[in-house]
């Protein structure tokens, strides 16, 4: 066969449609049945519920509550420092990634179990831990107790992983050769990476740090001891939202609760079209 005729071949089959929507069968049919009940009975009919009942009062009362001076800064404090930690952790979590798949050290298998550790510890052990180590009487001498640092911190230490252990994995899987070929092409480093590394690498890093930042929002354990937890200046959504229902207040506890779940939604949908741009892009 001729380099032609391959090559129109080649171009049929690029030209060939593709079969998309084709029927369930009856076992896949029943897993699709099975995995949307559960999905439903777990995420979809408690998050419908809050948000009947933060709409209970109507839209008058959750304005009043949304923007109530101290929910106000609370719902602020708790965003603007999920943002932060996540920037943080888009960096510092990438570097961690390409440290641990790229460069053999001694004491590498230590760090690998030390960096899951916020995933296995019970977030109000964190709060003791880092309340230990930063409060008065830590012995590094950092005292930031009951200071906005301290939510900081403690977001940190339990957004951690995310983004290493989605990154970590993909980076693992490129194929060196690649870089190397671009190298000899004349490629610097710096243009290996952004043309070649970053795309590949951009959806587990928007994966990251969307989970970074859910995460970071619904923080509460890790931090309710450092923090103090002092209205108007380190009280966080998550608090906030405990100090409702205690007084007896499920309406204005569930309004916060839609703000954050809208939040989130919005970063999670924001990363999902930067990521997709970078990649077509790249």
């Amino acid at each position: 066969m001729t380099s032609t005729a391959v090559a129109a071949d080649r171009s049929a089959e690029t030209r060939r449609p593709v079969r998309t929507g084709l029927p369930l069968s009856r076992v896949s049919g029943l897993g699709l049945g099975v995995a949307m009940l559960w999905f439903s009975l777990l995420v979809l009919i408690p998050l419908a519920a809050v948000v009947v009942t933060a709409s209970q009062g109507g839209w008058a009362a959750f304005r009043t509550t949304v923007t109530n001076e101290q929910t106000a800064a609370a719902i602020r404090l708790t965003v603007g420092a999920a943002f932060l930690v996540t920037l943080v952790n888009v960096v510092m979590g990438t570097l961690i990634a390409w440290v641990l798949v790229r460069d053999r050290f001694f004491g590498k298998r230590l760090l690998e179990i030390l960096i899951d550790i916020p995933f296995a510890l019970p977030t109000i052990v964190a709060g003791l831990v880092l309340l230990s180590l930063y409060g008065p009487a830590g012995p590094l001498g950092v005292d930031v107790a009951n200071t906005r640092i301290a939510v900081f911190l403690a977001f940190l230490f339990v957004t951690l992983p995310f983004v290493v252990r989605t990154v970590q994995p993909v980076l693992a899987e490129l194929d060196p050769e690649v870089e190397e070929a671009a190298a000899s092409l004349g490629a610097s480093r710096f243009t290996t990476f952004r043309r070649i590394i970053l795309p590949s690498l951009t959806p587990a890093i928007a994966a990251g740090a969307a989970l970074s930042f859910a995460r970071g929002v619904s923080e509460y354990g890790s931090l309710v001891l450092l923090s103090g937890n002092l209205p108007m200046r380190t009280e966080v959504a998550s608090v906030r939202i405990l100090s409702s229902i205690e007084n007896d207040n499920p309406d204005s506890a569930a309004a916060v609760a839609v703000v954050l779940l809208a939040i989130s939604l919005a970063v999670i949908v924001l990363l999902d079209v930067l990521q997709r741009r970078v990649v077509r892009r790249g």
